[in-house]
């Protein structure tokens, strides 16, 4: 290496390259850290060195040399590139290595104002030092490359077009914990600070993107899903189109409950003219959800919902066909198709399906979802009279349609509406569920919008989180970990804005939560079980058994303190009636594990105090904020043993967490073989899941007698699925024969916001 080649310094200034300050450098980060070799990142990074070259593009030139060595058989460079970048991040933030004081640096970023003011009116300058004592900055060296990145890229308070970043990981950290807990009382708020922090920090807590990338700043709108139920009638349309703008363009992710829009051809106006159908206004919709960005963290996206019923699903369910023209498709969207036993009955007894618009049939779209015995009875009422239009087609050609475009476009996405209201905890005589969001785990009760700035409609949101079950050694440590969740959750729920009135009503009515779980398939590796032959049912009965029993406990605990929630009286748990009383009896039969914990007690505790939340629990995908915790994402198998991800950042490798200790107990996605022991785990969690969950289905062509995946088979999988009582299917994953370490370039999904899922 020629020692005459100049670099240019942050400042500016013009120096002689010293090529003993980046061994120490590279030296330091491979402190402690097995098969890295500092020398082979050196000769990577030296051959792309030249004359004038920027002090900036050296350590980018390092942390990609190292990033670029990450491998099964290596998986500590992981740590090592991190360590680089990290190094990298504090001297674009600070100047230097180490940050600064806490105190020093909340000043400056609210007088910059990048944080909320109230943090400085909230807290004395004595309480910031203390807080400041809590911080672990050394906890930064814990990241794996992929979540430093993705820190980088999403989370951390920057000016996203000059690129400049103002705090560190563990600023975030203690700040969000400060923000959450402000309003606590002050003898008690800082131990909780604490003790959240260390939880979040040290990756037992995973905290969805809204939380992490806006808690602390000045914007104030932090749930990852919105649920907007839209009329049959112009004014809802337009008011439904002005609620996914104005939370579009605050980082959340859309449900769309359309199914009541009459189909084309229906009268209008007493006769005077006929109805355009669907299409043009989910169009419409579609470019209320695309017109807005979304600070950089993420794009808009939203999935809507309609019944299998509906006169028009046989062109709604090819509108993300890739064949036909642009006025009969709408393909930016995705599509959640609403089933019930009646259809299923049809499927099985090769029957019709009569396809009504639902302003012909009065009562029947209200009905399909709060009573299914009046469904049925309506539904063949009306099919009897043949003076209502409507078509009909078989079963079996209906949903072998739904599940050919489900392969497709892998995105028509499938919502059992009887398992969501008949296993929830909602009366749906009152609070009927009738959709859920774009990652197919939140199942809240909705009311159609006829004006935006009116209380009138309902638009439910659902705060998320997750435990990282992988970072628990047993699961009493749920005991505490649902404690914290659901207090700064909760407390998240008054800190936050509303843009909509109601939205603010039903959240303060309902303060509805979802804490979900990352992890899951390093959790079954580490326990020696496995996805596909039911070794893992009981163990996964257990854990979600535990983990539903302490999030009701908090749950009651803050309703002892802090009072119930105000329609506590339209839950199932007012009624005495909890998730163990109300799943499908057929899990009993793949799973006899007894149950564990003093269900009676906490029920008459329950009827007698009330719930602080009426939800507390659902499934998300996960997939950005697992990377944070270096985590396999949600409760889906991996793909391979390295994910390589595709992010705005780049391609970012992550190898499976102690890939070298658990390597063979590790069961790969393709590997698995059938869908049947996975949707027995999902059906095993979501008898104690009181919202949903977001279960994929699998398949392999080439493992198929001829090469292409048989609709008998699906057909089979959604059967089961159904029987097992899982509420919700989202993606199809179909696959494609690339390298498996190649194939986890998905869109990110997270809990629910926006640019697929965020938590």
């Amino acid at each position: 290496m020629n020692q005459q080649i100049t670099v240019e310094k942050r400042c500016g200034r013009k120096e002689n390259i010293d090529l003993e300050k980046i061994h120490r450098v590279i030296t330091w980060a491979a402190e402690g850290l097995d098969n890295v070799s500092v020398s082979q990142v050196e000769l990577r990074s030296h051959i792309q060195f030249y004359d004038g070259i920027r002090t900036e593009d050296i350590h980018e030139t390092i942390i990609k040399a190292a990033a670029d060595l990450i491998s099964e058989q290596t998986p500590d460079y992981q740590y090592l590139a991190a360590r680089l970048a990290i190094f990298h991040l504090r001297k674009k933030a600070y100047g230097q290595f180490e940050p600064p004081k806490l105190l020093d640096h909340v000043t400056n970023l609210v007088e910059m104002g990048k944080y909320d003011q109230h943090i400085l009116e909230d807290y004395t300058a004595e309480e910031l030092n203390i807080l400041d004592s809590y911080i672990d900055h050394w906890r930064d060296m814990n990241f794996s490359y992929a979540a430093v990145k993705q820190l980088e890229g999403k989370y951390l308070v920057q000016n996203r077009v000059s690129g400049e970043i103002y705090e560190s990981a563990q600023f975030l950290y203690i700040m969000v914990a400060a923000c959450l807990f402000a309003k606590y009382p002050k003898e008690t708020r800082l131990d909780y600070i604490r003790r959240f922090y260390d939880a979040v920090s040290m990756f037992k807590i995973s905290l969805p993107t809204p939380i992490m990338s806006g808690v602390r700043t000045p914007t104030r709108q932090f749930s990852s899903c919105v649920l907007i139920e839209c009329d049959d009638s112009l004014d809802s349309i337009n008011a439904t189109s002005s609620a996914i703008v104005r939370y579009v363009s605050q980082r959340a992710g859309i449900g769309i409950n359309a199914g009541r829009i009459r189909a084309l051809g229906s009268p209008i106006r007493g006769g005077e003219a006929f109805h355009t159908g669907c299409i043009p206004f989910y169009k419409y919709f579609q470019t209320a959800v695309k017109c807005c960005s979304q600070g950089g963290v993420r794009g808009g996206a939203a999935t809507l919902f309609y019944p299998l019923w509906h006169r028009e699903v046989e062109s709604l369910l090819v509108l993300k066909n890739n064949r036909g023209v642009e006025e009969n498709r709408v393909r930016h969207m995705d599509y959640g198709v609403q089933l019930n036993k009646l259809m299923y009955t049809r499927l099985i007894k090769g029957g019709d399906i009569s396809l009504f618009s639902p302003s012909d049939v009065p009562g029947l779209y209200d009905a399909f979802f709060a009573d299914q015995d009046e469904f049925d009875r309506l539904y063949t009422q009306y099919e009897a009279d043949l003076s209502i239009p409507r078509e009909t087609v078989k079963a079996v050609e209906l949903f072998s349609l739904m599940m050919q475009e489900r392969a497709s476009t892998g995105r028509i996405y499938i919502q059992n509406v009887d398992h969501c209201n008949t296993h929830s905890p909602f009366d749906p005589s009152v609070a009927p569920i009738r959709q859920s969001n774009l990652c197919l785990e939140i199942a809240l009760p909705t009311k159609p919008l006829n004006n935006v700035e009116d209380d009138s409609g309902e638009i439910a949101l659902c705060t998320l989180s997750a435990f990282n079950l992988g970072a628990i050694k047993s699961l009493d440590e749920l005991e505490e970990l649902a404690d914290l969740t659901i207090r700064a959750l909760d407390a998240l729920l008054d800190y936050q804005d509303y843009p909509l009135p109601a939205a603010r009503k039903a959240t303060m009515n309902r303060r509805t939560l979802g804490v979900g779980v990352i992890n899951y398939a390093y959790y079954l590796a580490k326990n020696g079980v496995r996805y596909s032959d039911g070794s893992a049912n009981a163990l996964t009965h257990r854990t979600f058994e535990a983990m539903q029993y302490y999030l009701l406990k908090a749950s009651l605990e803050l309703a002892k303190e802090q009072g119930a929630c105000p329609a506590f009286k339209e839950t199932t748990y007012a009624q005495g009636i909890l998730p163990i009383d109300t799943y499908k009896k057929d899990l009993d039969k793949i799973c006899e594990e007894p149950l564990h914990y003093d269900w009676e007690t906490l029920r008459k505790e329950i009827v007698e105090h009330g719930l602080r939340n009426s939800t507390l629990s659902a499934l998300m995908p996960s997939e950005t904020s697992s990377q944070i915790s270096n985590a396999t994402n949600g409760i889906e198998p991996p793909r391979g043993f390295v994910s390589i991800k595709a992010s705005k950042d780049g391609i970012l490798k992550q190898v499976v967490p102690e890939y070298e200790k658990y390597k063979e107990n590790y069961e790969l996605l393709w590997n698995i073989g059938g869908n049947d022991g996975y949707l027995q785990l999902v059906g095993v969690m979501q008898k104690f899941i009181d919202q949903a969950i977001s279960a994929n289905t699998n398949y392999d062509p080439s493992k198929m007698p001829s090469g292409k995946v048989p609709m008998k088979l699906l057909l089979k999988d959604l059967l089961t699925a159904y029987k097992l009582g899982v509420k919700t299917l989202y993606y199809h994953n179909t696959r494609d024969g690339a390298d498996d370490n190649q194939q986890d370039l998905a869109a990110e999904d997270d809990g629910c916001a926006g640019g697929a899922c965020k938590i």
